[in-house]
């Protein structure tokens, strides 16, 4: 089976989101071997994706749990697959995963994303979180993934050095801190921390936007957004809110690829 690592979000390698796909090329595997695959390679996820009628199955790994949904590893999957002239240049694919059905379409030198949006209600910050953050928010909302946090500058979350220990405790799959952008060129920016998904801080986070995306879109009254997540590797994101899909493009690199012998 070919296994590549992407680096999605970036149009630079060593930079975005690394993510390793493996074509399962119709091989019949079950949970536990993904799941071992995933801990070999040690990435925020490895997706998998293999032939479904017409359309494909995707699923996502972390090194320690199944997700329900993921962007970069969604992106680099199709990334892989035109490639891999699996996919044809400007086509588009269709994902059946957890979390519905999923495409991918190449459009000019990006690949655009059609994922499920996300709406994240206010709420009450759960014990500890504070705490874990070490700074008070200006608002904290919800998502049915995770909990978001709004901060009052772009300094705020780009020097934030979150108590990873403590955020484990929270009953979600991680923890989006965003703001305003200030840098020229970016509407908002974000972090992704998850470390009781196996990932203490997310390098580019595709499905923390679709949260991102509704929560911004009335706070600066449009619906089209260049964000930037600020780990330490960094990413750019299109996002655009559609009704209740979040539309999310950018670029991806190819940094190897590879045969999975076992």
């Amino acid at each position: 089976m070919r296994l590549f690592q992407i680096d999605a979000f970036t149009d630079a390698p060593f930079s975005g989101n690394p993510a390793a796909v493996c074509l399962l090329d119709g091989a019949t595997v079950d949970d536990a071997w993904m799941q071992r695959v995933a801990t070999e390679t040690n990435l925020s996820e490895t997706a998998f994706v293999g032939r479904r009628d017409h359309d494909w199955s995707l699923r996502w790994f972390t090194p320690t749990i199944e997700v329900a949904l993921c962007g970069h590893a969604t992106l680099a999957t199709a990334h892989a697959m035109l490639e891999e002239g699996i996919l044809p240049a400007g086509g588009t694919a269709r994902f059946h995963t957890q979390s519905g059905l999923l495409s991918a379409t190449q459009t000019d030198d990006l690949i655009e994303l059609d994922f499920p949006a996300t709406v994240a209600e206010s709420s009450a910050p759960p014990d500890g979180l504070i705490e874990a953050l070490g700074t008070h928010p200006m608002h904290v909302a919800r998502s049915k993934f995770d909990y978001l946090v709004e901060l009052a500058t772009e300094d705020d979350v780009r020097s934030l050095m979150p108590d990873f220990a403590m955020l484990r405790r929270l009953p979600v799959r991680g923890v989006i801190v965003t703001s305003r952008g200030t840098t020229p060129g970016f509407d908002f920016v974000s972090r992704f921390f998850a470390p009781g998904s196996g990932v203490d801080e997310d390098p580019v986070t595709g499905s923390a936007h679709c949260a991102l995306a509704p929560y911004w879109a009335p706070r600066l009254a449009k619906q089209r957004f260049t964000a930037y997540q600020a780990s330490p590797r960094g990413g750019v994101l299109r996002v655009a809110l559609a009704g209740d899909r979040v539309l999310l493009a950018g670029h991806a690199v190819t940094v190897f690829r590879g045969e999975l012998r076992v």
